[in-house]
């Protein structure tokens, strides 16, 4: 039976689907923010030293009105023009026991101190509006910034093992099994992070959220477009992104409320927990069941559907369910990663189309999570400007959604790529003095990139047949993080010169282009493959 006929019956986004789609896309929100949570949670706060007899250990005051007799001007420190005092942060002026100094500070410090003699300090006060775990751990200074950037790293060494594990076991035991187990797993170790006493139990901590976080947009994904009609996947796969860029920005408005990295953590891991009730709520894809056997559960859901739709079913699409479900059931292979070694031997094409996402996937990712680590070069609060981050990827996938009907998946990819690359060499080759155009050129940038990630989720599904599509979907996402991996260390290279960073987030989205267009096929219109034949026919 051809499912997609089915659906053509059912209605191929009917109101059983809208309710469904909706609780699948609701997780997503919570994975995003997990995903990013780490950028406020380890972010380096406002803090300077101690000053002993200056400082009240029980109401300490960060922007006390002596601290500019006490402490270096930080923007001095590193030769940076600026009218406005910042505090060094792990330095001091040397406190002298005499009375008698280059100056005389004021009654709440009654200290003199050396502007010539500059040391370093040991104890340290934050800005109580902004606590992180540098705060909490005293994570401060040169010799423990590599530890802030080990977060970064341990947490997309999780997506890295998440992507692959549960888009490998989804295949195996269900989509939807998958996608709660990932979702508890989120939550719990969310909340494990909450509960950490210390830098290395945190860090566990982050690697298994991350892990957990990892499956939930993949497998949300792979439930959404399995559950609606090809006419309608790509508004869905579009849409379930509108949840991760709500959920991306809604974390600068949880950290700017709270101001303390616990109880941001709390609100973006705590009330998943919810979801478990997704195990009586949410059905699991028929189009895997179909593959496995599981006909009579496949007819179950496929009659709730039509009673939700309030659709009757032609006789002709009865009678080969009917037939369907009461046929032997024989024990379906194991997917798994030999499914994907044995396409290796056996289907070239599709081996050299998977390699070619691969890279695709990849050189994205690098250029995704690129410039949003660039982002700083946007001047201005900073909550404010994570959150427009964020929320440029809103029309980013509403382009994506337009896109894609109206070039088809090939064309509208190789397009959105060559936009981002134009616009980052635009914004490498414009001058300090022209910041403006170069943030508008970052911005389209991101835009662009943003519209390419919504568009691969689409077109990855529809290039491979039922059996590996999760995995397929869930390697790829797998080496998107890869690219996601590399990306931190891209604003390095401004050391070689200041536009280097930009030229080569040019360049890897202009060769992804390149391999697109010379390698892969469209798949606009077609039904989703159920077979390795069926997808090599594309």
């Amino acid at each position: 039976m051809d499912f997609d006929e089915v659906l053509e019956e059912l209605g191929e986004l009917g109101k059983f689907q809208i309710i469904n789609y909706f609780l699948i896309c609701l997780p997503v929100f919570f994975s995003a923010a997990n995903s990013l949570s780490y950028v406020f949670v380890a972010g380096v706060p406002d803090y300077r030293c101690y000053i002993e007899g200056c400082d009240d250990r029980s109401t300490p005051d960060y922007s006390a009105a002596w601290v500019n007799q006490t402490i270096p001007d930080l923007e001095y420190e590193t030769e940076t023009a600026n009218a406005v005092y910042v505090p060094s942060q792990c330095s001091m002026y040397l406190m002298q026991n005499s009375t008698v100094g280059q100056f005389d500070v004021n009654d709440t410090c009654p200290f003199n101190f050396s502007t010539d003699t500059i040391i370093q300090c040991n104890e340290w006060i934050f800005d109580p509006e902004d606590w992180t775990i540098v705060g909490e751990w005293n994570l401060t200074c040169q010799s423990n910034l590599w530890k802030l950037s080990l977060i970064g790293t341990v947490h997309f060494a999780g997506i890295f093992c998440g992507s692959t594990i549960f888009g490998m076991l989804a295949d195996r035991f269900g989509r939807k099994l998958m996608f709660i187990t990932s979702i508890m797993m989120m939550t719990i170790t969310g909340i494990g992070q909450v509960l950490s006493g210390s830098y290395n139990v945190f860090n566990v901590f982050v690697f298994l959220n991350a892990v957990g976080t990892a499956g939930i947009y993949p497998l949300a994904f792979i439930l959404g477009v399995e559950l609606v009609g090809k006419r309608k996947r790509e508004l869905c796969g579009i849409v379930l992104n509108y949840f991760y860029a709500l959920g991306e920005a809604a974390v600068a408005l949880f950290a700017w409320w709270f101001g303390s990295w616990r109880l941001l953590q709390l609100a973006v891991s705590g009330p998943a927990a919810i979801f478990l009730c997704y195990y009586w709520l949410v059905p699991e894809s028929v189009r895997w069941l179909l593959a496995r056997n599981e006909n009579d559960k496949a007819k179950s859901i496929v009659s709730t559907a039509a009673k939700t739709n309030k659709v009757v079913l032609s006789s002709r699409i009865m009678e080969s369910m009917e037939k369907i479900s009461g046929g032997a059931k024989t024990p379906a292979k194991d997917p798994q990663l030999l499914k994907m070694l044995g396409l290796a031997f056996h289907s070239k094409l599709l081996v050299t189309r998977i390699s070619v996402m691969f890279y695709v996937w990849a050189a994205t990712a690098f250029v995704y999570y690129g410039l949003s680590v660039n982002s700083t070069s946007l001047s201005g609060d900073k909550y404010l400007n994570f959150a427009l981050v964020c929320l440029v990827e809103i029309p980013g996938y509403t382009l994506a959604l337009y896109a894609l009907p109206l070039f088809g998946r090939r064309r509208a990819l190789i397009l959105s790529l060559l936009i981002c690359t134009v616009t980052c060499a635009a914004a490498a080759w414009t001058s300090t003095s022209l910041y403006w155009v170069a943030t508008v050129m970052f911005l389209i940038g991101k835009l662009a990139i943003t519209a390419a990630f919504g568009i691969l989720y689409v077109y990855t599904a529809e290039l491979f047949p039922t059996a590996v599509r999760s995995c397929a979907v869930g390697l790829s996402s797998t080496m998107a993080r890869v690219g996601a991996m590399v990306a931190p260390f891209a604003p390095m290279l401004s050391t070689v010169t200041s536009g280097l960073p930009l030229i080569c987030f040019a360049a890897a989205p202009l060769f992804a282009a390149i391999l697109t267009a010379l390698l892969l096929p469209e798949t606009r219109g077609r039904r989703l493959p159920d077979t390795v034949r069926e997808a090599e026919a594309i």
